[in-house]
């Protein structure tokens, strides 16, 4: 009788794992280039030399839907969306290599390009430094130009890191930024481009993970009847069998 507990209990708790990743989805349905997390629940065999009958659930496969969002117009000369497959890479502050698809820019008093939480966005020699008193321009494959109005004159000051690693070896870390799962910078991949004045929005359908969450609230209680059920099972058992 213990192990209907036990599998109802494991599984009570996967549940309450699922729901706070639904909820975290849900909570960043707005959210710039947003990538959706995935859970899925196995059976695993409890590995002991007796009781090989007994089982555990466990939130075994955790994934992330890398489906595009919907790109939306902002007009802005710092705003970048990645066209289909691809990523920016950016700097973290354990100094090794992130990569996100919020391409929503700016510059920081010191001139460096930076996302909006200020880590430098990289490009195919390090972090960019803009010039002063320019207007920046983003080409569809990275290239930034920096325009002097009065002038006349264009530079061109670098280029973003756009990659496209596997993404089965991507792995997303609590900052929220993707890593290769080797610990190693991604190359420079050519064919992915951008396209300026556009951001990507979530890729997260607010509609389904509503449904997930109903869904997974009646497996909660499925589980947890389960394990009253059990328990007053194992009462009216102890009363026949109790000697008297």
């Amino acid at each position: 009788m213990d192990r209907v507990i036990y599998t109802a209990m494991t599984g009570a708790k996967s549940t309450l794992g699922q729901q706070a990743a639904v909820a975290h989805n849900i909570a960043n349905a707005d959210s710039t280039g947003f990538r959706a997390e995935l859970h899925k629940m196995r059976a695993v065999e409890v590995q002991t030399q007796a009781m090989h009958t007994r089982a555990f659930v466990v939130d075994a496969s955790v994934a992330s839907d890398f489906a595009p969002g919907p790109l939306k117009f902002t007009g802005r000369e710092l705003d970048v969306a990645v066209r289909g497959r691809g990523w920016l890479a950016v700097q973290t502050p354990g100094g090794d290599e992130g990569y996100t698809r919020n391409g929503s820019l700016e510059i920081s008093a010191n001139g460096v390009l930076q996302t909006r939480e200020g880590l430098p966005v990289l490009g195919d020699g390090g972090p960019l430094t803009m010039p002063p008193d320019s207007e920046i321009v983003v080409g569809s494959d990275g290239t930034i130009s920096a325009v002097q109005v009065q002038e006349g004159i264009v530079n061109e000051v670098g280029r973003l890191k756009l990659v496209n690693p596997p993404e089965d070896e991507l792995v997303r870390g609590d900052d929220g930024f993707f890593r290769l799962e080797s610990g190693f910078p991604a190359p420079l991949d050519e064919a992915v481009t951008v396209e300026d004045g556009y951001l990507e929005g979530s890729n997260v359908n607010v509609a389904d993970q509503m449904v997930q969450m109903i869904s997974l609230a009646r497996q909660f209680e499925m589980q947890m009847r389960m394990i009253t059920n059990t328990e007053q099972n194992d009462r009216a058992a102890t009363q026949v069998l109790a000697p008297r």
